[in-house]
């Protein structure tokens, strides 16, 4: 299932925004129909968010625009995801910017079943896994991160089960992560996410497995969330993985440096389209949290199982 194809000089994007519902697709003839997609969540997911933006680039080259400056546009539609400032800085250093995207459309493709292979290492037979937010084939150009290590461990017939929480506000766990398991034939069960601690503590949970937005050397930027994921985790000594490719790693600075992008009100203040709060609700909308390295089990990469004790040593040789 590709998130994405370039046709006729086009970028087809699937409109997340309309599933389960409705399975439809949104064309970029622009780069500021890519800015468009970006911003609204047609797209979304770090690794997808990286390859749509360098095809947003090859649309301005193709239609003779100032690349320094679809850049910095393309950079400001979503500041926390480090994957976007990776692949614009990439195509800004290429020859041929349509060529250049192409190549990383397929390098996501076989980043993606290399973190697979990795991770199935780590899933035992009859394991259930929880996974928050969607790190799948729709984060990704296809296959996914941390659910293209579900995919493997299952077509490797481990006999495993899905956890998926919701993932408010938005809903991604629910709308987006639940329809995957279900087009691939996956057992998965959908769960409130207030609800991952008991069933952790009640021992229903085997293992975490969750993408990231940004790596550093002290921890990640994830779906907000993670972070009370990750601290239920560690209390009930429940191996706990991040799943991401090295284009989401950034050694320049921490994860408490990081800008984590605030969000419309309107996405905590209405669900399916019904308002749940009082009029004049004053709302805090972060997209994303931060989950320090202390908590983390390992980080799984296409280049194989990064250790915590490790991370430092890793970000100097990554310079």
């Amino acid at each position: 299932m590709k998130t994405m194809e370039w046709k006729d000089n086009r970028l087809v994007l699937i409109d997340q925004t309309k599933l389960p519902d409705e399975l439809s697709y949104f064309t970029c003839k622009t780069y500021e129909d890519v800015i468009i997609a970006i911003k609204t969540m047609v797209v979304r997911g770090a690794p997808a968010i990286g390859v749509a933006a360098a095809f947003g680039m090859a649309l301005g080259y193709l239609d003779g625009e100032n690349l320094e400056n679809v850049g910095k546009k393309l950079k400001a539609s979503r500041p926390t995801a480090v994957n976007l400032f990776w692949a614009v800085d990439r195509i800004l250093i290429s020859d041929n910017p349509l060529e250049e995207a192409k190549k990383m459309y397929i390098e996501d493709i076989d980043t993606n079943l290399a973190i697979g292979r990795y991770g199935a290492e780590i899933i035992e037979k009859g394991d259930t896994i929880l996974t928050h937010c969607n790190a799948g084939a729709l984060a990704c150009v296809d296959y996914g991160t941390a659910l293209g290590v579900v995919r493997t461990a299952h077509h490797q017939d481990k006999d495993i089960k899905v956890i998926c929480d919701e993932t408010r506000p938005r809903g991604q766990g629910a709308r987006l992560s639940v329809w995957e398991m279900q087009h691939e034939g996956i057992p998965v069960k959908l769960i409130p996410d207030v609800a991952s601690g008991y069933l952790m503590m009640t021992h229903k949970i085997n293992k975490v497995v969750i993408g990231a937005d940004r790596v550093a050397f002290d921890g990640i930027v994830n779906k907000v969330g993670s972070f009370l994921v990750a601290l239920a985790a560690k209390r009930f000594h429940i191996p706990f993985y991040v799943a991401a490719p090295l284009s989401t790693f950034d050694h320049e600075i921490s994860i408490y440096d990081t800008e984590i992008e605030e969000r419309s009100p309107d996405e905590v203040l209405y669900y399916g389209g019904c308002r749940i709060a009082p009029k004049n609700t004053e709302v805090i909308n972060p997209a994303f949290d931060i989950v320090p390295d202390d908590l983390i089990t390992g980080i799984i990469t296409e280049k194989g199982i990064i250790h915590p004790k490790k991370f430092k040593e890793f970000f100097i040789n990554l310079k």
